[in-house]
């Protein structure tokens, strides 16, 4: 019984101390996880891929839960321009990205032009499955004033 008085609340603070530092919803942690993967030449069709998580560098670092699209072969994370990982990349950041169990070092690059398309397949990627929100998105002028669009690309590694 004495035991059981120990490992309960040790369990109970594990738990808590796991769901304050890893992303959970919309709520942000501190750890991506994943094996580290060189970034493929040619990303695989992500269609399917309705979640990733995504890793913004600061002092602490940031993980959230973020939808991804794939436009022309080449990966776009959008966010508003008030989120916190959108702060912490600016216009430009390196983030590491999470696609399952796979983790890649990338590059997120703000996209200022010709961003009507990529907010489009956004819309019609994530509509299907979840209406009530992408209903809920500014219209497309109001998003090209307060959404941020990231293009993700392979991060350079100093040699």
């Amino acid at each position: 019984m004495k035991i059981l008085k120990i490992l309960v609340p040790s369990i109970v603070v594990i738990l808590l101390v796991l769901a304050a530092i890893a992303p959970i919803g919309p709520m942000p942690g501190f750890f991506i996880g994943g094996a580290q993967t060189s970034v493929p030449d040619e990303w695989f069709d992500t269609s399917s891929i309705h979640e990733i998580q995504l890793e913004a560098q600061g002092t602490l670092p940031r993980v959230v839960i973020i939808w991804v699209i794939q436009v022309d072969k080449q990966l776009y994370v959008v966010g508003s321009k008030d989120s916190g990982w959108v702060s912490l990349l600016g216009r430009n950041g390196d983030v590491r990205i999470r696609i399952e169990d796979k983790t890649y070092a990338m590059t997120a690059s703000s996209v200022q032009s010709s961003r009507e398309p990529i907010l489009q397949a956004y819309m019609d990627k994530y509509r299907p499955d979840y209406p009530d929100i992408v209903n809920s998105f500014p219209s497309m002028e109001i998003g090209e004033e307060s959404m941020a669009v990231f293009m993700l690309s392979a991060s350079v590694l100093p040699d």
